[in-house]
């Protein structure tokens, strides 16, 4: 069964010592302020891999968090950056332009669907979330619908955390510390038929679009500016479309007037193995918000892309839209992502997870023999495992039971035995996988052998309590 293994390839049980949380002047994001838990501290990565300084060997299957498209350690990367920093290391894009962001500019929108014909550069995913809302309601004041400031996501989706896009995320337990946030973002239901007795067909499509149509019909037409949705939603265990979904969506949206926005922070640059889910799933947005993936977390960036539509106000009165970010569209990270999107075109790497998401889904497949194991779902190379407590009834966990299963029993076992996920209790207990793009036959093996072990052991602990 593997386990960490040294620089050598010696199996060691070494847990790299770092501090804890409580501890250290270093303040994780997302990170319980423990005083026993200690901190692993990374120093190395390469291909699918990552070590800690104790020299332990890590399967990234998270690809650090939904981003390392092309592996760690890439060289071809670090070299764009370096040549760059020694060119133009920063400059603005406030009415001014940098040759790697319109080089940046022009090949993003040409491999975009639709019109989007236009980019505005952020440095990260919320700040995308958050400017699409924003121009959003510019555009609308623009085209004489002021009222027109709300918008509309699925309940458990994460759109981000800074305070726009926090409104728009569906958590509420990461919502609530920072409440009242902004106005006028409201809930629908996702798309997940799992014990709703429902299948996974166009009668839950028309069931789930239906649900966005009345409540923009609830809130009144024009007071919507734009429905957000990611291709598929992360958070809530992975959940795909079913067929027709965002056919109807796009229907509802052009019939009401309200902007289709594709969340595609995680889904964008291949993880779906397209260049973005919209594509994947043959829609066209009015926006799509982007990052992680762009540069495969090499260096900070994110953006959306805007179609022709809603530029057009803008061009014609000659104004500005009235936002801007320092870091945005930074030179470095424009290098960078042209630099990644070579990698990504040239070793032919959405190829990779379209020749191997089947058989990433069959391994994954696999392990439904394992009464802990409920449902399985996802898409390309992005799944989930979600947990049950009853694999007759399908019944969940309790809290206490989430978090004792969870932290205090599946995530050690994992990390213990080399490979990183997401043991996720924001919803039902989950395990999300998410290996970078270039993972072969030998990563996804190790995920299915390490995924049973745990799995096995975990019941067996819970039917012992």
């Amino acid at each position: 069964m593997p386990v960490p293994t040294s620089d050598t390839g010696a199996p060691t049980t070494d847990l790299d010592p770092g501090p804890t949380a409580a501890a250290s002047p270093f303040w994780g994001h997302f990170t319980a302020m423990s005083s026993t838990d200690e901190l692993p501290v990374m120093v190395r990565g390469e291909g699918c891999y990552v070590w800690d300084r104790a020299g332990n060997r890590y399967l990234d299957g998270l690809s650090g968090l939904f981003t390392v498209q092309v592996g760690h350690g890439r060289r071809d990367l670090a070299a764009a950056a370096s040549e760059q920093m020694s060119t133009l290391a920063y400059f603005p894009i406030w009415s001014y332009a940098t040759e790697p962001a319109l080089a940046l500019a022009e090949r993003l929108t040409g491999m975009a669907p639709g019109d989007l014909n236009r980019v505005f550069f952020t440095t990260g995913g919320s700040e995308a979330v958050d400017t699409a809302w924003k121009l959003a309601r510019q555009y609308f004041k623009a085209v004489g619908q002021p009222n027109r400031t709300k918008v509309i996501s699925r309940n458990l989706a994460y759109h981000g955390t800074t305070f726009g896009a926090l409104s728009i995320t569906g958590l509420p337990g990461i919502k609530e510390p920072f409440e009242p946030l902004v106005p006028g973002a409201v809930k629908v239901r996702h798309t997940n038929p799992f014990r709703s007795g429902h299948g996974f067909d166009e009668e839950w499509a028309e069931l789930c679009a239906r649900d966005i149509d009345e409540r923009i019909r609830m809130e009144g037409p024009d007071t919507v500016a734009a429905v957000y949705l990611e291709p598929v939603q992360n958070t809530g265990g992975t959940i795909p479309p079913p067929p027709g979904y965002f056919r109807r969506v796009r229907e509802i949206c052009d019939h009401h007037g309200v902007l289709l926005v594709s969340d595609e922070v995680i889904c964008a640059f291949g993880r779906l193995g397209h260049w973005f889910g919209a594509d994947r799933f043959d829609y066209r947005p009015d926006m799509i918000t982007f990052a992680k993936g762009v540069t495969s977390g090499y260096s900070p960036l994110g953006g959306v892309l805007v179609s022709d539509r809603l530029a057009q106000p803008f061009i014609e009165a000659g104004s500005t839209f009235l936002h801007g970010i320092t870091f945005g569209g930074h030179p470095v990270s424009c290098a960078v992502a042209m630099a990644n999107l070579d990698v990504l075109e040239h070793e032919d790497v959405l190829g990779n997870v379209r020749r191997r998401a089947d058989g990433f889904r069959e391994r994954l497949e696999g392990l439904r023999d394992l009464p802990i194991v409920g449902d399985v779902r996802g898409d390309g190379f992005l799944r989930t495992v979600e947990l049950v407590r009853d694999p007759d009834t399908l019944d969940t966990f309790t809290d206490e039971e989430s978090a004792w299963l969870l932290k205090g029993q599946i995530s050690h076992r994992l990390f213990e035995l080399g490979l990183m996920c997401r043991a996720d209790d924001r919803s039902d207990p989950m395990i999300i996988l998410s290996p970078p793009l270039i993972a072969g036959d030998a990563e996804l093996d190790l995920i299915e052998s390490v995924l049973r072990t745990v799995l096995v052991e975990a019941w067996d602990s819970l039917r012992a309590r």
